[in-house]
């Protein structure tokens, strides 16, 4: 029986579940899925655990806009949402009862920024953070949710993020960013207003702390931290002396935590190669009277989320695998079942045909072995078609986790390699360091030689490989068509940047900071910044190139694309190009990917795979 090759339309309709939040009492999950074509809230019952299938969810919100959060209140039936508008990242709170019957806005300022920290204790507050005052800073505000009063709690030239209460509702956690690999904490009283440093002591280097917990005796945090050594480990902040001592020396990532309301069980996930592992642990008398906890077992996977219920009973956790679209599990402490919660679409496509990944290393210029995920269709493995994908950040990781994109085109015949170039997270500070500022163009080397071992191994057909990327992936992507230029087919710049110098002048200035400490500053490495920007070398583009971006991009804006385009349509070097009124950084909305996706197959099917021979 010939194997039916389905639709592009199909694998863009593979829905997914995320951001899981339970009910106070415990019988219902709030979540986060596409089915209408863009993320709004659903709610669904996990009270029958013997069910083979989960129960049918109930849609709350209908914005036709992105939903980034909604959490339940501790203690009423009653959520928080979060949500912008157009992918403008410029997102409002609202307050969503929990049939959806009725749905408000706690903030109106539709250019101001808002990102939520997390309900008091008693549920009658909440704690924010906006950059009314300067587009530049984040201050950290308070609601009285009944009201709609709003308190200033710290006012600072800086990004300060509220992470949670303290379990008395008294102080406030925050963590102020200083890039993405540093940021310190600081804990606020509310009634006085002292803002105290918890990290006095940062130094050099690395310097995270991630998802702090109190402890069940309140003397302290459990967060995730990197300071003095390569890889995020589980740690313990004395908060009567700032003490930081490591709990776990493990060689990966510790990449999540959370711990319930109680401070009695902790769990963590360590990431694995870009696999995850989930350990659980009950902590009520301390972590050196710590006692293994049962836990799943899980596939190959990767664990996007965790989340405990109000009595911490039960554990919500998002899995999401390369051949298994993301869906939202519930483990339950006390009888050791794992109930689905969610059951996403897969658009009609049968689970079997989807493809996972070999873990592969190639070496680099230098002798270091790149890590990348390997997907190849079934049968041939030889002479083929081949996209080289660059994920963005670049402090981000390719992980094994479900891409519609990926299954959709090795079902057509191509294989797709996902490398984690040098600078990617996950693989310890050091390796994230190599492409620092002046090393950036040693990530692009790279890709030039994951296009060397593609052919030496025989995988690739050498006159058929395209790099496709987003992002900081866009970057990758320009870059190797401008450095090597003769080794590509075809290449895809989704929201990427073309002009350094441009870009940090242009993205929003809440992010200058944060990008200068990866890129290099403006003021320093002006004539660096120009010298590795793509723009200033487009002559040297010969491979056909289709570029995607939102009108509304905050991080990348639309004239790094426009420069691209510009440029080689004045050259006559093929270039196709859709632009997005109402999009952001990416493409969110299910009817614009229906557009875009389908062409860019089309396109590396006329310039890749239709190649052959040629």
């Amino acid at each position: 029986m010939t194997k039916e090759i389905y639709s592009f339309e199909r694998y863009l309709n593979v829905r997914s579940a995320t951001g899981a939040s339970f009910s106070p009492d415990g019988q219902h999950i709030s979540f986060l899925t596409n089915i209408t074509g863009v993320a709004e809230v659903w709610s669904v019952s996990i009270d029958q655990p013997n069910l083979q299938e989960p129960a049918w969810p109930r849609q709350l919100t209908f914005r036709g806009e992105r939903v980034s959060g909604a959490t339940f209140a501790p203690h009423a039936d009653t959520l928080l949402v979060s949500g912008d508008i157009g992918g403008n990242e410029r997102a409002q709170l609202f307050l969503l009862s929990a049939d959806g019957s009725e749905f408000r806005a706690l903030t109106e300022k539709p250019e101001v920024m808002h990102s939520f920290g997390g309900w008091s204790p008693d549920g009658e507050r909440i704690v924010y953070n906006s950059n009314e005052r300067d587009a530049r800073f984040f201050d950290v505000y308070e609601m009285q949710v009944s009201t709609g009063e709003c308190r200033l709690l710290l006012e600072q030239d800086g990004s300060n993020m509220p992470v949670r209460y303290s379990p008395d509702g008294k102080q406030v956690l925050v963590r102020r960013v200083e890039s993405l690999s540093r940021n310190a904490l600081i804990l606020i009283d509310i009634d006085s207003g002292e803002a105290r440093d918890l990290t006095p002591d940062l130094g050099e280097g690395a310097a995270l702390h991630a998802t702090p917990f109190w402890s069940a005796d309140r003397k302290g945090l459990y967060l995730l931290c990197n300071r003095e050594r390569d890889f995020l480990s589980l740690a313990y902040l004395d908060l009567a002396t700032t003490e930081l001592r490591y709990l776990s020396d493990i060689p990966w990532d510790v990449e999540a935590l959370a711990v319930t309301r109680d401070g009695a069980s902790l769990a963590m996930v360590i990431n694995e190669d870009g696999i995850s592992r989930l350990e659980l642990f009950d902590v009520a008398q301390g972590w050196e009277q710590r006692h293994v906890l049962l836990a799943p077992t899980l596939p190959k996977s990767v664990v996007l989320d965790l989340a405990w219920s109000q009595d911490g009973a039960k554990l919500a956790i998002t899995l999401s695998g390369a051949d298994e679209p993301t869906d939202i599990w519930i483990w339950d402490m006390a009888g050791g079942h794992i109930q689905r919660a969610t059951l996403s679409s897969t658009g009609g496509i049968p689970r079997a045909s989807f493809v996972a990944p070999a873990v592969v290393r190639y070496p680099s210029f230098d002798g270091r072995d790149i890590p990348a995920f390997l997907y190849q269709p079934a049968g041939a493995q030889k002479n083929l078609p081949v996209v080289i994908s660059v994920h963005g950040g670049p402090e981000s990781q390719e992980r094994p986790w479900f891409n519609p994109i990926y299954q959709y085109l090795v079902a057509r015949g191509y294989a797709v390699l996902a490398p984690n170039v040098r600078g990617s997270t996950g693989y310890g500070y050091t390796y994230q360091s190599l492409d620092d500022v002046r090393k950036r163009m040693d990530s692009v080397a790279d890709l030039k030689a994951a296009v060397e071992w593609l052919r030496e191994s025989g995988i690739a057909d050498p006159e058929r490989i395209a790099v496709y990327g987003g992002s900081y992936g866009g970057f990758m992507v320009l870059a190797a068509v401008t450095t090597y230029p003769d080794l590509w087919a075809a290449a895809v710049d989704i929201v990427g940047i073309a002009n350094f110098v441009t870009f940090l002048e242009n993205t929003g200035p809440w992010r200058r900071k944060w990008r200068e400490a990866e890129y290099g500053s403006l003021e320093q490495d002006r004539a660096f910044l120009e010298q590795i920007s793509p723009i200033h070398a487009v002559d040297k583009i010969t491979a056909p190139l289709f570029v995607v971006h939102g009108a509304n991009d905050p991080r990348v804006p639309l004239g790094e694309a426009e420069q691209v385009v510009n440029a080689l349509r004045q050259r006559n070097v093929p270039v196709e190009y859709l632009v997005f009124a109402d999009e952001g950084h990416g493409l969110i909305k299910r009817d614009n990917r229906l557009k875009a996706y389908p062409a860019i197959a089309d396109f590396l099917d006329s310039h890749v795979k239709g190649a052959a021979g040629k």
